[in-house]
């Protein structure tokens, strides 16, 4: 007897790569997923005169399509000739900053948003032959024909993510009719982000079935639409036990706006424009309880002194590698910088005034 595993992996096309799979037939005593090839000349990864590449097993879980035996399993991609990391792998980074900062304890949830389209690119719940659905309203969190359009794929996918043990929080439905969010965490930055890859492949994977689209676009509706994100929360230990390490990670983001936005997910100009719900791409704010600031504090934690921070910038086709290892980087590298002393000079010796001599004063003969 043999069983399936679904070998994943995330190919080279720029700007925001694509998920690949394929299948290989294992024998029932093979208990660990081998290593395997593909032609990377066909995935933008390789040149035809040198294609091969290699899959390295980093994460597997139940097939929860399949069934029965299956798995599923999630891969590093790495360089036929050396077995070093492939230059499309932001896997291997992260997992080196994760280690380099393990001691911070920093923990993910990332917020995945991402829209439904027909085959001819149009938003599910737009009339197929032009025009508009009625304004942004009713479809946050709605329900009812009219408001809330694909259910039937997101309770499909839902359950999938839970048959596969996946770490999904939750799923609703989102501002513009035909888009959706799932969330996953909270975990560190290696699971967070295995899992977030293979929920995505098992949402494309459903949608097949029905025909749809699932595009994590930044701007897929032009016009007074809301974009689509990836709101990612975080928090350290010290995050977790002190509002003043919430303040910290805060302006330490601060420090490093353009190299977080230009790594965010490709045309985050559109989406980030100070509008629906979002700061300008090329501005820092954060704030308690704004949902219009690049970080947002949850009024609970402002409450309670204590707990996470949401940076709202990220993009829905973000990859989930870059942003938690540049989060880690940012946050945990300034709280290990060193900082002046907090401690008063010391204060110069005084030198001692010379020992003054006595005068032997003559008295006066009466």
């Amino acid at each position: 007897m043999a069983y399936q595993a679904e070998y994943i992996w995330i190919d080279g096309t720029a700007p925001t790569p694509l998920l690949r799979s394929k299948t290989k037939i294992l024998a029932d005593d093979v208990t660990t997923p081998p290593g395997w090839g593909f032609d990377g000349s066909s995935t933008n990864q390789a040149s035809g005169d040198a294609s091969d590449c290699a899959l390295n097993p980093v994460f597997t879980c139940p097939d929860p399509i399949r069934g029965g035996d299956n798995i599923l399993v999630l891969c590093e991609v790495l360089l036929a000739t050396t077995g070093k990391p492939h230059p499309t792998n932001t896997r291997a980074a992260c997992a080196k900053a994760a280690k380099k900062f393990a001691a911070d304890e920093m923990i993910f949830g990332i917020e995945q948003e991402y829209t439904m389209l027909r085959p001819d690119g149009r938003p599910l719940g737009f009339p197929a032959g032009g025009g508009f659905p009625e304004p942004q309203g009713p479809y946050y969190c709605g329900v009812g024909t009219g408001r809330v359009i694909g259910r039937e794929i997101i309770e499909e996918h839902t359950q999938a993510c839970l048959d596969a043990g996946l770490m999904i929080e939750g799923t609703n439905a989102e501002v513009m009719p035909g888009q959706w969010e799932y969330q996953i965490g909270a975990a560190d930055a290696m699971i967070v982000s295995d899992h977030m890859q293979i929920a995505r492949w098992l949402l494309h994977r459903i949608a097949e079935d029905y025909d749809v689209v699932i595009s994590l676009a930044a701007k897929p509706q032009k016009g007074d639409w809301n974009g689509a994100g990836a709101h990612t929360n975080f928090s350290t230990k010290a995050m977790r036990g002190s509002y003043a390490a919430i303040e910290a990670a805060c302006d330490a983001l601060g420090t490093r706006v353009m190299e977080h936005v230009n790594n965010y997910g490709d045309d985050i100009q559109s989406r980030l424009t100070g509008k629906h719900e979002t700061a300008p791409w090329d501005k820092f704010t954060y704030g308690v309880s704004n949902r219009g600031a690049s970080v947002r504090i949850p009024w609970q934690v402002a409450r309670d002194g204590k707990g996470y921070a949401e940076d709202r910038r990220p993009n829905a086709n973000v990859d989930p590698y870059v942003v938690t290892r540049l989060i880690l980087e940012t946050v945990c590298g300034a709280a290990k910088a060193p900082t002046a002393s907090t401690k008063a000079p010391k204060k110069a010796a005084k030198k001692k005034a010379p020992a003054k001599k006595k005068v032997a004063v003559k008295k006066k003969k009466k």
